[in-house]
């Protein structure tokens, strides 16, 4: 019998975008103004081509 969802499941990704979602919500809500795009790469993380630490 079906008693409904496992609530122990749980979606890694969705919850790991919604984290990245509220971070980009909290530096918007305290600036002056838009985010540039070099501040909303830094909130997610994202490093620029050539500056990634090398694996060798």
């Amino acid at each position: 019998m079906f008693s409904g969802p496992d609530l122990r499941v749980h979606d890694r990704v969705a919850l790991d975008e919604i984290e990245l979602y509220a971070e980009l919500v909290i530096a918007a809500s305290s600036s002056d103004g838009p985010l540039s795009q070099d501040e909303v790469d830094a909130i997610l993380g994202v490093v620029p081509e050539g500056d990634e630490p090398s694996t060798l």
